[in-house]
Order: C-alpha cells, then structure tokens, then sequence
C-alpha cells in the first residue's frame, strides 16, 4: 500500500507517526509504505520528509496523484484545495484519505462523493478522517448505544473547547480565513463534535437553530507568504470565520441535541465532551481524559446507582490488544494509528471504510445549516 501524503505540518505529522507504527503494532493485511510526501516548497519538504520516514518528495500534488508507485494518497492539506485533490486521485484510481471537514462547502463535498461513487466500481475506496471515532473509550459509548444500555435517547450534549487563539495578538493563520478553511471553531472542531454525537447515536440531525461569532476581528500576519489575505502596511490581516458557534438540533430519532464549539474557552486544550442521556442510563465522555468512559445504569437500584468510571484499557476494548497491559493509557496519536488499521483492512478485504465521504458530506451539510441558521435567525433544515 504506496501511500503519497499531501501536506506535512500538524496533521502531516500525525498522520506520518500512524504510517510508520500502525505496521508495527498490528498485524496488518496490507503494508504500508511511505512512498512520497509533497510540500510546495523543496527545501521544507525535503526536511519535512527525512524527519517523518518519507522516502521522496514532490512539490506539486498532481505529480504524486499520477505517479504509478502511489496506492493511496493521504490529503492533510487547507479544505481549499480537499476537492481538487481527492477528485483528481480518484480519477487516477488511487484510494483516497482526506482529513475533515470534507471540504469547504456542500457543492465540493457534492463533487467529492461523486468522483468517490464512480471510482468505487472499480473497487477504489475512500474515508473522511473523522479519528475521534477511534478512541477506545468512544467506540464502547456506541457499543452501549446500539446494546440498548440507555434506553430510547432523549438528549445529546456535544462540545468542543480550546483556547489556542484567546490571546488576540496570536498570529493570523489560514484556519482564521474563510478561503482557506471554510469557516472557523464551526467546521475545525465543531465537525468532530456533530460526527461524534451522530456516530455514538447511529442517527442524524434533521434540523437545527444556531449562531456563530468572532471576538478578534483581525490579527498579525505571520512572517513569510501563507497564502493570506492582510495590509503588508501595517502587518494584519481580517478574521473572516467564526471564533464560536453553538446551536441546538433535533436528531432524526427525536433525540435534542445541544451543541457548542469554540477556540475561545480560556484554560480548556482539546476538551471534546459528549453526553448522551437515556430514559435507562447516560454516559460522559470527555477527550482530555480519553481513556475513561463514565456509565450510569438507571435500571439498578437507587441505593447503589451512579455514574461508573470505566477505564477503558482492557484487551477486549477495540484497538487496544496492538498496545500495552490494562491501565497503561493510550493518547493522541493512537486515533490515527487505529484509522491506518480500518483503512488499509476495508481496503485489503474489497470493503468501503467508515466513515465514507458520503458521511463526510452529511456533516458538511450540518455546517451549511448553522451558518444558514445564524445568518437568517431562524430553524434551519439539514439537507437529507
């Protein structure tokens, strides 16, 4: 499996630390191998490459899609640029992984799921890397879900806090520009809260009120061309997304839904919560301590009953037999290694992996619904 990554900053490294231990730590079907790693400027990748394990580099990502050495190409790249990659991969025939959101609007993730569904006859598959799904500790919420260990599902609480631009002199980067990145904490960090309430509850949202803001309309741009939009003047350029955005939604199955995302909740560093209560138990879980799943069974007895701290390390949780005893945690990166694990087994067994660009899609159309929701003030459907 000759993989080629586009794109090597934060995500590029996670995603390279994943090719290079998922192999070693699973017993995988297919291997895989760092084959290209493309930046657009040479120097950067080349160090970019001999410090990750990549083998070659490329300066132009339509090189690497036409190469005839590159399987599969892994897009870590701004959700400008998500359409135009994937859909030409697929038309190459090579698999595709590309990081969420989708894209940047409905229309491209349209396009996505399009090119996705032509090349799947021939056997072509592609995933959204929505990783969060694969933490341990997420995927037993669901497993009591789908057990029926809540009961009928009444309310789901999502958040996603960070605080990483409270300063309002941190620099401008082009997740602060809507020409870049599509919208702000909304599509960020809030896709992940809306992919994680909809995958734990095997349901979807139908409609929904919300609202965003921006607190820091405008920040110092960072030394060197990043591709942003700003007055060389007087060294600054607009925020054009949102700095938060909460909303409240009905699921399909009745469920309300309460959602909230922002980069401006001081102290908090990646704190991913979801609360999911049931008319016979609720569970919590919160991704700032991700091996623990909290689990309340309504059935026992009052006397007894209460909120269980589940350390979800045990062999017998999903993905923890490739790693260590019970007790000794996983962490960040871990979610990425277990993506490489269910991409490269779905590809290797003729299957589509989860989750799809069809799912990818869904969400996109979740995010088109708050901004249409905050900008006309009133309910907003979510495309079925």
């Amino acid at each position: 499996m000759r993989v080629a990554m586009i794109g090597h900053a934060f995500m590029g490294a996670a995603h390279s630390q994943a090719w290079r231990t998922a192999p070693r730590m699973f017993d995988l079907p297919l291997a895989p191998e760092m084959t290209v790693l493309v930046g657009r400027d040479e120097q950067r990748a080349q160090q970019a490459a001999d410090q990750l394990g990549w083998a070659d580099t490329e300066t132009d990502w339509r090189r690497a899609v036409e190469r005839d050495d590159v399987d599969l190409v892994d897009i870590c790249t701004p959700g400008d640029t998500h359409c135009d990659i994937a859909v030409a991969a697929l038309e190459a025939g090579k698999h595709v992984l590309c990081e969420k959101p989708l894209a940047n609007t409905v229309e491209e993730a349209e396009r996505m799921v399009a090119a996705a569904e032509r090349a799947a006859a021939d056997g072509v598959r592609t995933m959204v890397g929505f990783t969060y799904r694969r933490v341990p500790a997420v995927a037993l919420a669901r497993q009591l879900v789908r057990d029926g260990r809540l009961g009928e599902i009444r309310h789901v609480r999502a958040q996603y806090l960070q605080d990483w631009i409270v300063d309002p002199e941190a620099p401008l980067t082009w997740r602060l520009q809507k020409h870049l990145a599509g919208s702000g904490a909304l599509g960020d960090i809030g896709a992940h809260a809306i992919d994680l309430a909809q995958h734990v509850l095997g349901d979807v949202l139908t409609e929904l009120t919300g609202t965003t803001t921006t607190f820091v309309t405008e920040r110092p741009l960072p030394p060197g061309d990043h591709g942003l939009d700003g007055d060389a003047d007087t060294g600054r350029g607009p925020v054009t997304v949102d700095d938060a955005a909460a909303f409240v939604g009905r699921f399909a199955g009745g469920a309300l839904g309460v959602f909230e995302a922002t980069r401006f909740a001081t102290g908090r560093k990646n704190a991913l919560r979801l609360e999911v209560n049931g008319s016979q138990g609720s569970l919590a879980f919160d991704f700032e301590d991700m091996n623990v799943l909290e689990f309340l069974d309504a059935t026992e007895a009052a006397t007894t009953a209460g909120f269980r701290r589940i350390l979800v390390t045990e062999e017998e949780h999903p993905w923890v037999e490739g790693w260590w005893p019970p007790g000794h945690g996983l962490g960040y990166e871990h979610g990425f290694s277990h993506q490489v694990v269910d991409l490269v087994t779905a590809i290797a067994e003729g299957r589509d992996p989860a989750p799809t660009f069809a799912d990818g899609l869904q969400v996109q159309r979740v995010l088109a619904a708050v901004e249409a929701s905050a900008d006309s003030g009133r309910w907003a459907q979510v495309e079925a």
